[in-house]
């Protein structure tokens, strides 16, 4: 039984225990105020609106049409806050918070919160001691990375002295934001405010938000993807709004993101830990396995089959497999055994993005070789081909191994030794005729 099914058994014992003991009525009332839950929104939500009705009308109205509402969760079950908290101010005889952290939330939604917290989502945060912020800050400057890593990402928030909020670390709704109450993370990343829409956060518009771009582009290879084409064409046919929401019983179209990482299965519940289904980490220069990458991917492969057959799924990963061990054994090791021993011997300084051999190689897995690792991952063949793997090869035959051949005149030599760059000395005749005869007889030419 999900949340709102058990809230909605509980209110129906009580109305009956009323009927049939009326002394329970003044017990049960009492218990509500002692618990803090009965009348904040008839107390406290029809002045909040009453005012909110002209200043903000639409926050109001996407209240009104949230389950929130319908459910007697007011204003202030969420803002309320206690005296001496951070970022806690009296408003008309209240005080409340402005930031609703996963804290907050978690006084409802205590599994949801306390898986939130154990995900990468909740540490995106820590982007701020890597080299993408020191891009952001340093080299392109502050107010960029105010403006753009951090609504993702998410600031560490500060309280000024005066009691405001700095306006260099909020608004915000990054993923990892640090809150004033030292929690991680904001809700409003996917439930976005103030109607918390689960339809909402099902869709794949939602995770794209931040999942797109050059170098984390899942939302172009989604919307590339056959599951992409089947979800915008039959979207009428997803019943985005079921409470349940469970693949192969409440919808079969199509899967999103949500159906994949994080929603329910006839055999697994849903869990607001992304990464409880990653097997691979594609991140970093080199990918790895994930800490119990064989439990992630069963559960994983629990999703998949039940759309596709199980030997369907076990040859897609057998291809996924093979596509990043390409990438991790053919460029992403040899080019960073090159720069490990460049920085160890002084031919590079210990400062990021002063040399352009460090731009090169910065893009050569941050942005092109993780294109391919995903296209891959998500069934997207052009960004595997042509955005992928494409510019890996162009980049590191074509700029990265001449500009490490200037620092260090012969170092290539042992790289293109190895079986994997065989062709850059030359490919036999037949294995040219081998190569081109496909294209010979479909092109003539």
């Amino acid at each position: 039984m999900d949340s709102e099914e058990k809230k909605g058994a509980g209110s129906s014992n009580i109305f009956l225990a009323t009927l049939l003991f009326p002394a329970a009525t003044f017990i049960i009332a009492l218990l509500l105020v002692l618990a803090g839950c009965g009348d904040q929104k008839s107390a406290g939500s029809s002045e909040c609106t009453t005012c909110h009705n002209d200043a903000t009308p639409g926050i109001v109205g996407q209240w009104e049409d949230s389950k929130h509402s319908s459910s007697d969760v007011g204003c202030l079950d969420c803002h309320k806050a206690n005296q001496g908290e951070p970022d806690a101010f009296d408003h008309n005889g209240y005080t409340i918070a402005t930031i609703v952290s996963p804290t907050d939330c978690a006084g409802c939604h205590e599994q949801q919160e306390k898986q939130f917290t154990a995900s990468h989502h909740a540490n995106a945060a820590k982007f701020i001691g890597s080299l993408d912020n020191i891009l952001g800050v340093a080299v392109e400057g502050a107010p960029a990375a105010i403006s753009g890593c951090q609504q993702c990402h998410g600031s560490t928030v500060k309280v000024t002295t005066n009691g405001t909020i700095d306006a260099t670390t909020w608004p915000n709704t990054g993923i990892g934001r640090i809150n004033p109450d030292g929690s991680k993370g904001a809700c409003s990343a996917c439930h976005s405010r103030h109607e918390f829409s689960a339809a909402q956060a099902r869709q794949p518009e939602n995770c794209g938000k931040c999942h797109m771009g050059p170098d984390h582009p899942q939302i172009e290879i989604y919307n590339e993807s056959k599951h992409g084409v089947l979800f915008r064409a039959n979207i009428d046919q997803m019943n985005l709004d079921s409470p349940t929401w469970v693949v192969g019983q409440d919808y079969t179209a199509a899967p999103t993101c949500a159906t994949c990482h994080m929603s329910a299965t006839p055999d697994q519940p849903t869990t607001h830990d992304v990464g409880a289904r990653i097997s691979w980490t594609l991140r970093p220069v080199i990918s790895t396995k994930q800490p119990e990458w064989a439990s992630k991917r069963a559960a994983m492969k629990g999703v998949c089959v039940n759309c596709h057959s199980g030997a369907y799924v076990d040859k897609f990963y057998s291809q996924f497999d093979d596509a990043v061990g390409l990438y991790n054994n053919k460029f992403a090791t040899p080019a960073k055994t090159l720069m490990d021993e460049f920085y160890a011997e002084g031919l590079l300084t210990k400062q990021p993005f002063d040399e352009k051999i460090e731009w090169t190689y910065y893009e050569l897995w941050h942005h092109e070789g993780r294109r391919a690792r995903h296209g891959a991952s998500m069934s997207g063949p052009d960004y595997t081909q042509w955005h992928g793997f494409y510019e890996v090869a162009k980049h590191f035959y074509n700029d990265f191994l001449p500009e490490a051949e200037q620092l260090k005149p012969g170092v290539t030599d042992r790289i293109l030794a190895d079986e994997y760059h065989k062709w850059k000395k030359g490919l036999s005749p037949q294995e040219m005729e081998g190569l081109l005869q496909f294209y010979q007889e479909r092109y003539g030419q």
